[in-house]
């Protein structure tokens, strides 16, 4: 068996005439064998770091004299998911677009570590060839992502028209997605809108990380809509911007982890003992308290607005349950 090793590919010092360029133009001449788009879709994943460690995120930065950035190529994967036979919860389905409601533990495409066994793959074995191809042949019919262990609602194209309409009304922030967070702790402010800049975090690449600047543009507005004692709050969240583990990373911002997200926030195990019942339950939640419980968006092709809704699965309604019954204080 043979391991893949990600190759790591450094490009400086920036020339003094090639000051203002941007980056992913730059990082194109620099690099041979590397294709701009490729270097551009680097940079938005943020495998590209500065000399002082700082992930770029933004393919139009523009370089300065002196820089030099280290790209991380991830390996090569296998190019074409296969159909498999997934059972898929489908809420709507037409010519056009697929509207799923994902349970946890299920990744949506193939990656390092998930090469199968993804919603992808459940997609092509519902679906067959007519998925969308605009989405790459590892992403077919793909418009946004829902983390794996996040529950709910995503909109997946069926043909090319469909996947571009959609993804412009994403881009315009035309499409709504509302969530509900299960959260420790309650926000002072039972409302409010959090606005940030989200990058890789400088400590720990496979997170993200609230960051002062090198990060794209995150909004997320929320309300808490009940209270449990001072332990914990249920909280909708509703997305301007798309940016990866944002409801996350901002709660946990806030100071209110999501609950059983073991990445970005730990339970106040001093205050849950006084709670056994709780306690037990959040230990045995294996992924973070978080479901996107609403979805609407403009159909493709008829113009109709549609919106669709899911009920929380049952892991996060026996954590309700137990939270419910906190006395209020």
């Amino acid at each position: 068996m043979t391991t893949k090793i990600q190759e790591e590919l450094r490009a400086g010092p920036v020339a003094d005439a090639d000051s203002g360029q941007r980056l992913d133009r730059w990082l194109a001449s620099q690099l041979t064998g590397q294709s701009r788009a490729r270097l551009t879709a680097l940079i938005k994943d943020g495998r590209v770091t500065r000399e002082d460690g700082a992930t770029v995120s933004e393919a139009s930065a523009r370089v300065k004299p002196g820089q030099r950035f280290t790209v991380s190529v991830p390996p090569a994967e296998d190019a074409t998911p296969i159909a498999q036979d997934i059972p898929l919860t489908v809420v709507f389905e037409d010519d056009d677009v697929l509207v799923i409601d994902k349970p946890a533990g299920l990744v949506v495409h193939p990656a390092a570590g998930n090469p199968d066994g993804t919603l992808v793959n459940a997609l092509l074995g519902h679906a067959g060839d007519s998925l969308s191809g605009i989405g790459g042949v590892r992403r077919p019919g793909i418009v946004h992502r829902l983390d794996k262990d996040t529950s709910g609602l995503l909109v997946v194209a069926k043909n090319d028209a469909a996947h571009r309409k959609l993804v412009a009304d994403f881009a315009e922030r035309r499409i709504k997605r509302v969530y509900h967070a299960l959260v420790w702790g309650v926000p002072r402010s039972r409302s409010g809108t959090i606005e940030t800049l989200i990058g890789r975090s400088p400590s720990d690449r496979k997170k993200m990380a609230v960051v002062p600047k090198g990060g794209r543009k995150a909004i997320t507005s929320y309300q808490v809509l009940e209270t449990y004692g001072d332990l914990a709050a249920l909280v909708e969240c509703r997305l301007g911007t798309g940016r990866t583990h944002q409801i996350r990373v901002h709660m946990a911002h806030l100071g209110h982890p999501v609950i059983g997200d073991s990445t970005y926030g730990r339970a106040p195990l001093a205050k849950l003992r006084r709670f056994s019942s709780v306690l037990e339950t959040a230990e045995s939640l294996d992924r973070q308290a978080l479901h996107a419980v609403e979805l609407r968006f403009v159909h493709p092709r008829t113009g109709e607005e549609l919106t669709f809704h899911s009920e929380p699965p049952l892991d996060l309604r026996r954590m309700v349950s137990q939270l419910g019954a906190i006395e209020p204080i």
